[in-house]
């Protein structure tokens, strides 16, 4: 229950299209704390795990039939989960899963997906694609994360139907050897999957063919490069220890936008977490 008698806000219903702006910044926000994750985050009205994602009624698309589109929107759904809700991997552990999902005929995406866990650099980071914590530093705030997003499936090149999943994940964490406050990162994946269908495609059948991904991590230290996200806390002993941030400032609650990338080296600035 929130502490001081404050009420839970009404949850909002599933996103359906690109909302019109961002949601309105709390006149006084509290600071969260493990008791209260949430408090005076947006999320504290959005669904929680793998439930939240929600997929689109299927239909024909491109000449694929309905059944194939749906089950590609839940294997899309199970990568989603896979990556950046399973609980191991969140604690660092290899997205074992979300690999498996993955069409190994993608060939040499599959080979620097899988050097990208084994030996992380800046140019290959495996955080772009999983959402992983260094479990020495930090530990899962209670059991919910907040997740807010949306699919849809739409032709792409040569009529083959594409997926396109954008969802953001809040992510509330305290640090491994305990305490009360709360760091939350924040997380937008944008996914888009190629769903191939007949002969005249070279794929696996049951797989997933990822054709382009992208996405903005608030709240991680900008000079870290080994697989992990390193989201830092008020009470650091330097919270402005690292590289200063060089990038724009942006909301990472806004979803009416699409992500900004950033230029090489630059540090983008989160408004509000």
């Amino acid at each position: 229950m929130p502490g001081d008698g404050a009420k839970v806000p009404a949850p909002l219903s599933a996103e359906t299209a690109a909302p019109a702006a961002a949601p309105e910044e709390e006149l006084v926000p509290d600071r969260p704390v493990a008791a209260e994750p949430f408090a005076g985050s947006p999320a504290r009205r959005w669904a929680g795990g793998a439930d939240a994602i929600e997929l689109p009624e299927a239909t024909a698309v491109g000449g694929v039939p309905a059944a194939e589109i749906r089950a590609a929107l839940k294997r899309t759904k199970e990568f989603l989960v896979a990556a950046n809700l399973d609980r191991d991997v969140l604690h660092g552990a290899e997205p074992s899963r979300a690999l498996d999902l993955l069409d190994p005929l993608m060939g040499e995406f599959i080979t620097e997906v899988r050097t990208s866990l084994e030996k992380p650099t800046e140019e290959n980071d495996p955080v772009w694609l999983f959402t992983r914590f260094d479990r020495d530093e930090v530990r899962l705030a209670g059991e919910v994360v907040k997740v807010r997003g949306r699919m849809e499936v739409t032709e792409g090149e040569q009529g083959v139907p594409r997926i396109h999943a954008d969802y953001t994940f809040v992510y509330p964490l305290v640090r491994a050897g305990g305490g009360r406050e709360v760091a939350r990162t924040v997380v937008r994946r944008v996914l888009d999957v190629d769903v191939l269908h007949g002969p005249g495609w070279e794929h696996t059948e049951g797989t997933l063919w990822l054709y382009e991904y992208n996405a903005d991590i608030a709240n991680d230290a900008c000079d870290e490069h080994d697989g992990f996200i390193h989201p830092q806390f008020l009470t650091d002993p330097d919270p402005h220890a690292g590289p200063a941030p060089t990038g724009p400032e942006s909301d990472p609650y806004d979803r009416s936008r699409p992500i900004e990338n950033l230029a090489e080296g630059e540090c983008g600035v989160a408004s509000r977490t």
